[in-house]
């Protein structure tokens, strides 16, 4: 599988063209040689061994070497001697059997027929993928077999169609194909994950495994057909934090150095001539990889790739990097994700904000078409937060207005958002905070403006809270400016008085005065707040278990809180602005207040930004305009 017809180009490229994916490889393999794998069960994650069986397998076949062989027979045979593959969630039936049967059944085909526990690693093979699609039949509506828009339906069907492969088990293959079809059609045509940046590098590469196989096996190129991994890197390289080495993370996060797939970005390059994906690929493996190998909260993490990383890099794709041809702003309409950037350089300061329904929008729709119909429950978005209408801020390298990374007991309000008499999203303060709520209950981003570093957007979100505050309205508009600046106003209503409380979290303290500053590392803002308001800081703990696989793993955050309230109204409109700069060299503030007869204006040093009423209409001292947003700047004026 996968090198048959590559074998010479791959071993007559190991002191040339591969020779850095090729040291990467033979690192790995001593790497595994160093180790002694666990002759029980551990209590944790199993993943490790399907890699680790297969970059030992591919070494061998490439060289010959009878070390590697012996190696490999190290970890399978540790492998074949565990009765389940799995131990503290669904063992045989969830990731660590998909994991082992993908990684094993590579190295079954890669180490011959030779190979001294060829029949036992074939019988385990035939054992284990007959539990995982017998659990995959019998649970097909209820858990991952249905789920088609996350990660453990890729990894578990890709295991089980990489094991029917080398096995000759084309039931196992022909069902994998047919959950594939249906998911790759699915999926947002736009490229966006709901489930984040982090579960997007640890689950997509299994989308590209499982396209590969089915290309190398049944000659099926779907590779056009999948509109999502043609358009995902941008998503990816959007969601890139200035400096690259860092992720925006929206979404169960374990941390912000968990986002970078070195192997996934060669294969799209690949597949679909990206440069800027191979640009990506290169700056990972030269400057950040350790960095990432050590720091990362994912397991088994990037250093078990180093296979893919042979198999999937081709050196024709011209490396291109995104300073060159890449748009400053980007607007994912899937996940109602708006982004923007002063530039693509270390320092540059970024935006992201979004809002959409639970999984995006196609999700939704489709989930529940699905599960009304056949009595499913497909959607299973446990990682997509309450998080419609948040925003985070980063500035000359460091975080400024944060996200709270990962949760198990997921809040509104431990997001950059409102809550309303003290409560955030209804039937919140759960894990799948999606899962069962009517389908009426939606955000929407409108009015997007996403051009050459401005962004404009209103989020739409009144929906999302409980029905007994009776909110009428809860619009959110946030503009960002040529220069990184940032205007929100929001805009609330409700039947009866209630208190509406504006959050923004930071790593950091925050400092309050006549101007309210948030710092971090080589940066600071100024928040200013451009409607009276009650003024008051808190600290934000979060607490998450990531894996199931290990019940006693805990991830602690602290954020430290700006609460900004207007007290017992039933109409609010709150006007903020938040100007980033230097922590070391800070620039004093400028933003402030217009005067205008109808809609809201903020002027900066050499700045303006002009927001409609809900007429659409911005009215002025000697101007009249039909606008929603109206930004102008020393070189610029942008409106919608």
């Amino acid at each position: 599988m996968l090198i048959e017809d590559r074998l010479d180009d791959l071993r007559d490229g190991l002191d040339g063209r591969h020779a850095a994916r090729w040291r990467r490889l033979r690192e790995q393999c001593d790497w595994y040689r160093t180790q002694t794998p666990p002759t029980e069960h551990p209590s944790a994650s199993i993943t490790y061994f399907g890699p680790a069986a297969a970059n030992l397998a591919l070494a061998y076949r490439l060289t010959g070497d009878p070390g590697y062989r012996a190696g490999a027979a190290r970890w399978i045979s540790a492998a074949i001697g565990f009765p389940h593959w799995g131990k503290a969630h669904l063992p045989d039936h969830d990731l660590d059997a998909g994991w082992l049967l993908h990684g094993l059944s590579l190295a079954y085909t890669w180490l011959g027929d030779d190979f001294v526990l060829a029949d036992e690693l074939r019988a385990k093979l035939e054992l284990q993928g007959a539990r995982l699609y017998e659990f995959a039949v019998e649970s097909e509506g209820s858990w991952w077999s249905s789920s088609y828009w996350q990660n453990h339906n890729w990894i578990c069907y890709t295991g089980l169609a990489g094991a029917g492969y080398a096995l000759g088990k084309s039931k196992w293959t022909e069902r994998a194909k047919a959950n594939f079809a249906t998911v790759i059609d699915l999926l947002p045509a736009d490229g966006s994950d709901m489930e984040g940046v982090v579960y997007w590098r640890y689950g997509v590469p299994w989308l590209a495994t499982y396209l590969d196989l089915l290309q190398d096996q049944e000659g099926l190129d779907w590779w056009d057909r999948c509109k999502f991994l043609a358009n995902t890197f941008s998503y990816r390289l959007q969601q890139c934090a200035p400096g690259f080495e860092e992720n925006i993370d929206h979404g169960d996060c374990h941390d912000r150095r968990s986002g970078h797939s070195v192997a996934l970005y060669y294969k799209l390059a690949a597949a679909y001539r990206i440069g800027e994906a191979q640009w990506l690929g290169d700056l990972v493996a030269d400057r950040f990889f350790w960095r990432e190998a050590y720091a990362s909260g994912v397991k088994p993490g990037v250093m078990p790739e180093a296979y893919l990383e042979l198999l999937w890099y081709d050196e024709s794709v011209r490396p291109v990097s995104p300073s060159e041809r890449s748009p400053l702003s980007a607007y994912f309409p899937d996940l109602g994700l708006v982004t923007a950037r002063t530039g693509w350089d270390d320092e540059a300061t970024m935006v992201s904000f979004k809002a959409s329904p639970g999984g995006g929008h196609q999700a939704w729709e489709t989930s529940h078409r699905l599960d009304t119909e056949r009595g499913w429950d497909t959607l299973s978005a446990g990682h997509h937060h309450p998080d419609a209408g948040s925003f985070v801020l980063t500035s000359r390298g460091s975080f400024l207005a944060v996200d709270e990374g990962y949760s198990n007991r997921k809040r509104a309000g431990d997001h950059n958002l409102i809550l309303v008499d003290g409560q955030g999203f209804a039937d919140e303060d759960r894990y799948h905070v999606y899962k069962g709520v009517p389908y009426e209950r939606q955000a929407r981003m409108v009015d997007v403006l996403a051009s050459d570093g401005v962004a404009h957007g209103t989020a739409e979100i009144a929906a999302m809270y409980p029905a007994e505050l009776e909110i009428t309205r809860l619009d959110r508009t946030l503009v960002f400016t040529p220069a990184g600046r940032v205007v929100l106003l929001d805009r609330c209503a409700a039947r009866s008085p209630r208190d509406w409380t504006l959050l923004l979290h930071a790593d950091w303290p925050l400092t309050l005065g006549e101007d309210i500053v948030m710092r971090s590392g080589s940066a600071q803002a100024w928040v200013r707040l451009h409607t009276p308001l009650t003024v008051e800081t808190a600290v934000t703990e979060v607490e998450a278990n990531p894996t199931s696989s290990t019940p006693s793993l805990r991830l602690t955050r602290t954020m430290h809180t700006l609460r900004a309230t207007a007290e017992r109204r039933t109409t609010a409109a709150m006007l903020t602005t938040i100007e980033p700069t230097s922590a070391l060299r800070p620039e004093p503030p400028s933003a402030r207040r217009l005067d205008l007869v109808r809609g809201f204006g903020i002027a900066f040093d050499g700045e303006t930004v002009l927001l409609a009423d809900d007429d659409g209409v911005i009215e002025g001292e000697g101007f009249l305009e039909k606008a929603k947003v109206v930004i102008h700047s020393a070189t610029r004026r942008v409106s919608l």
